[in-house]
Parts: C-alpha cells; sequence; structure tokens
C-alpha cells in the first residue's frame, strides 16, 4: 500500500486524502453544482420529519413490556446521549466542510480514500434499506386504514410475508416513486412537504402526550425500574456478539435492562445524520448544520422520554401492547378513537422517513460520483432544477423494486450497525483533522476533543455489540463486496488518481 506523496503533499494511494479546499471547490462546477435553499429551519424540520417514525408509535411498547418497563424513559434518554455525542461530531465537520456526502465526504478529508469509499458504501447499504423498511411499514398502516373503510388490496399486490409467501407491494412501489419524482423537482419543494407532514406527525405526538396525560395513574410505575430478569439466550449467529466474545449475556429490565433497552430504541434516533447530508444545499452551513442537527435530535428526544412515561402510566408495562401500543393503551382507557387518530399520524409520518431516507441516500451517491469513485455520469445536476437527477432516478427506481418485492424484516438490524459504523468513523475523522488541519475555520466546535468523540466511539461500539452475530456476519460480507468494487473500479478511476487541473491552494470557504 503505497504512501508516498507527490510535490504538493498529497498523499497517494488507498490512504490519499481530498482536502477541504477541493471538497468545496468542486461544489462550484456548475453541471455538479447543488443548489443552496435551505434554511436552519427547514434543516430542523428535515430532522425532526426522518427522526420520528414507527419507533416511537411502536418500540415504546415492545422495550417497555419487554426489557425495560417505566424505566423505558431513560432507555430514550441514554440512546439520546449516544446519538447527541455523534450530533456534535457531526456538527463540526458539517460547519467546516459543507459538501454533500455527510460522513463519507467527512472521511475522505480526514482519514482517506479507502476508509472514504468503505464508510460511503456503508451508507448506500443503510439508506437504501431504511427507506425501503419504511416504505413496506407505511404501506402496512395504509392497507389497514383502508380495511378499516371496506377497501381491500388484492392479496398478489400486498406484499410478500410468512403467511401467505410471495406477492408485490403495490403501495410501497408506488410511494418511492412519488417521492423520487419529488426529489427531482428539487429540495425546498422537498422541504415544503416535508414541513406539512411533520406538523400533523408532532401534532399526534402531542396529542398523546397532553390527552395520554390525564389517563395516567401513579401505580403504573411500581415498579418504575423492575427487577432483573435473565434475558432469553441466544445461540450462535443469534446471539449478540457481546455474548459470543465475551460471555456476557444482556439481562432484561434492572439497570442493566436500560442499557438494552437502549440498543433497541436506537432505530427510534436513526436519521439526524441525513441532515448532514444536506449541508451542500444550506445557505449559511457553517451557522445553520449544527442548529438542525443538534436541534432536531433535542425535540426528538424530548418527545420520546414524554410520550414514554405517558404510556407506561396509562397502563402497566405488562400489559401493553407489542404492535400498537400508543393506539392500544387509549383503547385500554376507554378512548378507541385516539387508536384510529394515532394510526393515521403514523402512515403520514412515514412518508417524510422514507422521503429523506432517499434524500441522503442520493446525495451521498452523488458525492462519491463527483469524486469519481462511481461513474461521473450520475454526478450531472438537471440543468432546471439543480438537483442529480440521474443518481436519484437510478436509486429511485431500485429502492422502489426492493421494496416492492421483498420482505426484509431480518436486514433491518442492518440500518443499526450501518449508522453506529459511520458515527464511529465521524468522531474519529473529527480528532485527525484537528491534527492535521488546525488552522481550519470552524463556526462550530465539538467540545472536548479529544475526549468527548473517544466516548461516541465507546458508546457507540456498546451499541453494536449488542446486535446480533449474524447482523454482523451480512455487514461484513456488504463490506467485502464494497472493498472488491473499489479496487476494481474506485480506485483506478478517482479524480485523485488521474492528473487533473490544479487546485487552488486555499480557495475562500464560503
Amino acid at each position: 500500500m503505497s504512501t508516498q506523496t507527490d510535490p504538493a503533499g498529497r498523499a497517494r494511494g488507498i490512504f490519499r486524502t481530498k482536502t477541504v479546499e477541493q471538497s468545496i471547490q468542486d461544489t462550484e462546477e456548475p453541471e455538479h453544482a447543488l443548489r443552496r435553499s435551505l434554511s436552519a429551519l427547514d434543516l430542523t424540520v428535515f430532522g425532526v420529519g426522518v427522526i420520528i417514525g414507527t419507533g416511537i408509535f411502536v418500540l415504546t411498547g415492545k422495550v417497555a413490556k419487554e426489557t425495560a418497563g417505566p424505566a423505558t424513559a431513560l432507555a430514550f434518554v441514554a440512546a439520546g446521549v449516544v446519538c447527541a455525542l455523534a450530533a456534535l461530531c457531526y456538527a463540526e465537520f458539517a460547519s467546516t466542510v459543507p459538501v454533500a456526502g455527510s460522513a463519507y465526504t467527512f472521511a475522505y478529508a480526514s482519514l482517506g480514500e479507502l476508509p472514504a469509499w468503505i464508510i460511503g458504501w456503508d451508507l448506500v447499504l443503510e439508506f437504501a434499506l431504511g427507506t425501503a423498511v419504511v416504505a413496506v411499514g407505511w404501506s402496512g398502516y395504509v392497507r389497514s386504514l383502508m380495511d378499516n373503510i371496506g377497501w381491500h388490496l388484492p392479496q398478489s399486490l400486498s406484499g410478500t410475508d410468512e403467511v401467505h409467501g410471495f406477492a408485490f407491494d403495490l403501495l410501497a412501489f408506488l410511494l418511492v416513486l412519488a417521492l423520487t419524482a419529488i426529489l427531482v423537482v428539487g429540495m425546498k419543494l422537498s422541504a415544503r412537504i416535508t414541513a406539512l407532514v411533520v406538523v400533523i406527525k408532532v401534532a399526534v405526538v402531542l396529542t398523546v402526550i397532553v390527552a395520554g396525560a390525564f389517563f395516567i395513574k401513579g401505580a403504573n410505575y411500581q415498579p418504575f425500574i423492575p427487577k432483573a430478569q435473565p434475558q432469553p439466550g441466544g445461540s450462535g449467529l443469534d446471539a449478540p456478539l457481546v455474548q459470543t466474545l465475551f460471555g456476557y449475556e444482556p439481562t432484561n429490565f434492572g439497570v442493566m435492562g436500560i442499557f438494552t433497552a437502549a440498543s433497541v430504541v436506537f432505530f427510534a434516533f436513526i436519521g439526524f445524520d441525513v441532515v448532514a447530508t444536506a449541508a451542500e444545499e444550506t445557505r449559511v452551513p457553517q451557522r445553520d448544520m449544527p442548529r438542525g442537527i443538534l436541534g432536531s435530535l433535542f425535540i426528538c428526544t424530548a418527545l420520546y422520554v414524554a410520550v414514554s412515561i405517558v404510556v407506561t402510566g396509562m397502563q402497566h408495562y405488562s400489559e401493553l401492547s407489542v404492535d400498537a401500543p400508543l393506539a392500544d393503551a387509549f383503547k385500554a382507557t376507554g378512548h378507541p378513537w385516539y387508536a384510529g387518530f394515532i394510526s393515521f399520524g403514523a402512515a403520514v409520518g412515514l412518508i417524510t422517513v422514507c422521503m429523506i431516507l432517499l434524500l441522503g441516500q442520493t446525495r451521498v451517491f452523488f458525492a462519491m460520483s463527483r469524486d469519481g469513485l462511481l461513474p461521473r455520469f450520475f454526478s450531472r445536476t438537471h440543468p432546471t432544477f439543480s438537483t442529480p437527477y440521474r443518481a436519484t432516478v437510478l436509486l429511485g427506481v431500485i429502492i422502489a423494486v426492493i421494496a416492492g418485492f421483498t420482505s426484509i424484516d431480518e436486514l433491518a438490524t442492518l440500518v443499526n450497525i450501518g449508522t453506529l459504523f459511520a458515527f464511529v468513523v465521524v468522531a474519529i475523522g473529527v480528532v485527525i483533522l484537528r491534527r492535521t488541519r488546525p488552522e481550519l475555520p470552524r463556526s462550530f466546535r465539538t467540545p472536548l476533543v479529544p475526549w468527548l468523540p473517544a466516548l461516541s466511539v465507546a458508546t457507540s461500539l456498546w451499541l453494536m455489540l449488542n446486535l446480533p452475530g449474524e447482523t454482523w456476519l451480512r455487514f461484513a460480507i456488504w463490506m467485502a463486496a464494497g472493498v472488491v468494487v473499489y479496487f476494481v473500479y474506485g480506485r483506478v478511476h478517482s479524480r485523485l488518481a488521474a492528473p487533473s487541473k490544479p487546485h487552488i491552494d486555499q480557495p475562500r470557504i464560503p
């Protein structure tokens, strides 16, 4: 592996880095430039829109009943802290390197080309599966609402499941295609649609909190932290990796059960990192990116904690429903009308989750294409809308097909491990860039470097170790395939590998 340097001091080989100045200069190429149209409010809305999804409507009851009891609120706090540590690192990078690509771009500027490729390949998997999983979940909610009013889709168009076997999920397929068209037209339209849906979604959540508060019974909080119980043991690839490696067996309930629950409810926070992919389309990224990332995370954590406190107060944790805990808690208190309202809010809310995950996917793909690691054909922007329309259409069609034909419940955990892996890379990258480029202007600085990034790495790794060995195996296979693609195509076609026009040494950072 060569790490020689050229006369300009740039490393060659798999660890060559792309300077911050080069990344920013690339955003000024007319044919590969994105339109800056987003404000801090738009970014916060995007963050809230993608974070609040099925997690708050489903995981609350499942975790309370099976893992943590009323202390589920503390599990949400623990998961929120893990995300907040990562968010502080993301905020520094996104304001310093305001370029599309999120963790991929950050890694390219600090760790080198191969690590950047690996994290980009990881994000492609994370966002693609996340989009497809959410689209299938949305389809299920909509079919349920349709059944309530007497409309029924043929089973052959209702998606694959264990009971009926293989089928095509028409609703999930059409949703992804419609969102693809919206993203092609432009980010501002996407932001407006997201804002409308987020208003509906947050109204539903606030209704749960305010209305549910009147039905709380103090006795339901006893005991707040139930007595610890051994977790039903898994074996082989089904067991958490921490159990396979160290013999530690996670427990349900008790103090340690709170942290076990945190590794589960972490899924409810997935998506805030998508905000960072829109850095290049933000009007004042140095100011607005930290506000959007940290603001959306704080709002969602507060809502999650409040909902978990209310729902475990309305109904004893041992009696909570696993499939629809919020709706069923209102039914148990004699208020079934709220159940339909909550289901409607969940169905509407998932639209923005799906759209913003697809947005993140296209921006990472676009950034990798612009750098030559993927075909440059996909980095051309639309002459009218200034969006990466070629990449958006390609990925939208592929994900629509995946959502339409595949039951991917078992692959959903890959979204978790992919996100946590990105957290680790970004935290390490902050420390490295502080040392290699201390002179860079940083409008937002992660506090307590290197200790806070080190804590972010440790907490993310702990949650990763709580995932099953099977998830790790699938993740390793995907990563190995990515390394092969890099050496066959990306390394050769990288813009840093071929002679190019000289870059200005220190262009002004906008």
